[in-house]
């Protein structure tokens, strides 16, 4: 194993240390744990399932119905005036 400090904030060392105390466990244990559950999540230079994550996430707002439609739009003028100096 590697020695590396990190900085936590007061209620993440707080918390941290209340779970260890409650599982029996080291912090240094804790902390690995969920860097590997972190990382175990990460799919390096996958960009699609990424996008796929995204898909649906302002469903329920209100506030950004037109968005779809305004950012279509400037996409479409963008590429109509590239393909026009073609």
């Amino acid at each position: 194993m590697v020695r590396t400090q990190i900085y936590l904030t007061e209620d993440q060392k707080r918390r941290l240390e209340q779970l260890a105390a409650a599982a029996g466990r080291r912090q240094s244990d804790l902390i690995r744990e969920a860097l590997d559950g972190y990382l175990a999540r990460q799919k390096s230079g996958d960009w699609k399932e990424a996008l796929r994550a995204c898909a649906g996430m302002w469903a329920d707002r209100d506030d950004v119905a037109d968005l779809h439609e305004r950012t279509r739009r400037e996409s479409d003028e963008r590429l109509k005036r590239l393909w026009d100096k073609s």
